[in-house]
């Protein structure tokens, strides 16, 4: 299974350790979004930035959705199934996306590939920045309901 983490507040009132964890996980900016594996080191280190990020469990067809439309190369050049299939051992961009979910692969993996998607602020707003998702917020962890949220982003 992979997490998908979205960084939802910006820099200001930030501890420094905690924009530290954010950097190593290329949350640098707000409505950024990266594709992690689930390992104990990335909850660890989720669990420390959660009043500043949302996460939950991506799905393949949302995965695929956005490599294929917020992906880039390193030259800001789009990802398609050619790029796919030179620098991966998957054929498609969807076959890329259920590898990651099941784990084979890891997005990163791919060559000349950047780290994470820019995302736009999502229609109709966040819940709340200063609350959890569970309180009616939009911070911490959200399980499926991830995919809505990134589909309203993109």
């Amino acid at each position: 299974m992979a997490f998908a983490v979205v960084r939802v507040r910006g820099h200001s009132g930030v501890r420094v350790e905690v924009e530290d964890t954010m950097h190593m996980l290329h949350l640098t900016r707000a409505n950024h979004c990266v594709v992690l594996p689930e390992t104990e080191e990335i909850k660890g280190m989720l669990q420390k930035a959660k009043d500043h990020i949302t996460w939950g469990e991506v799905s393949e067809e949302t995965l695929a959705r956005m490599i294929k439309f917020r992906g880039r190369l390193v030259g800001d050049r789009p990802i398609d199934d050619d790029v796919v299939k030179e620098s991966t051992a998957f054929g498609s961009i969807m076959a890329f996306a259920k590898g990651i979910s099941k784990g084979e692969a890891k997005y990163v993996d791919m060559k000349d590939v950047k780290p994470l998607f820019r995302l736009s602020p999502p229609k109709k707003g966040y819940e709340g920045v200063k609350r959890a998702y569970g309180a009616g917020g939009a911070l911490g962890y959200r399980g499926k309901e991830i995919n809505e949220l990134i589909s309203r982003m993109m």
